[in-house]
């Protein structure tokens, strides 16, 4: 691979075209499974922030090496790895329930900014090779991942209900299951039909027990408005 590329590491209009399309096609690569799960941040922001990245790199070698401004040649990078902070704490949101969202998409442009620079500096064999692996550990790790959520000890439940009785109902679905609660909290009701009740439950599952399983027997109940963990 470095044969292929050491024609093209200089500033030249090739370089250059090579330089951008690979940062188009790297940052697209990385938005692609953001887009497919409808985040906010998705198939073209990765792609402009990649391409975005990598003129800036470009930037400062043109700037040392053709206009001999002789100055760090790593500036305008720095500034990108801080400047793209902004990007992604904005796309980091804490619902009502207290459930951070967007971290993943948040860490996906922050990497696909470091690729855009990899490549804009002519490094493409790591620029490629961190795009295949972000996709990587976004399609197959996150499996995974899922697969070790299924079977985690401890659950935190947020659930919305209407009345007493409904919750008295759950907390007796939860001794049918022998599950125990280590923590509870619970919300009362305005007093007005617009607001219900809530309560957040911590549980220790017992070795079998699937959360989707419990969190469909929960739904079932009468009474219950949502349930989802947190």
């Amino acid at each position: 691979m470095l044969s292929i590329f050491n024609g093209v590491r200089d500033i030249t209009m090739l370089s250059v075209t090579v330089r951008l399309c690979l940062a188009v096609l790297c940052g697209g690569m990385i938005g692609l499974e953001r887009a497919f799960k409808r985040r906010p941040a998705g198939f073209r922001t990765h792609i402009l922030i990649c391409l975005g990245a990598s003129l800036t790199t470009m930037t400062s070698q043109y700037l040392y090496l053709n206009m001999h401004y002789f100055t760090d040649m790593a500036r305008l990078g720095a500034q990108v790895v801080a400047g793209i902070g902004f990007i992604g704490a904005g796309t980091i949101i804490v619902t009502r329930r207290q459930r951070v969202k967007g971290l993943t998409t948040a860490a996906g442009l922050w990497t696909s900014a470091i690729v855009g620079l990899a490549i804009g500096g002519g490094f493409y064999e790591g620029g490629i090779a961190v795009s295949v692996l972000v996709l990587l550990a976004e399609l197959v790790f996150s499996r995974l991942e899922y697969r070790i959520l299924d079977n985690v000890p401890e659950i935190n439940l947020y659930m919305e209900y209407s009345d007493k009785d409904c919750l008295e109902n759950v907390l007796q679905l939860l001794r049918q299951n022998r599950l125990s609660i280590s923590n509870m909290e619970i919300t009362r009701s305005a007093g007005s039909e617009e607001h219900n009740a809530c309560a957040i439950f911590a549980l220790h599952l017992k070795k079998g027990c699937r959360t989707e399983d419990l969190i469909q027997k929960i739904q079932r109940i009468e009474g219950v408005v949502s349930v989802e963990e947190i």
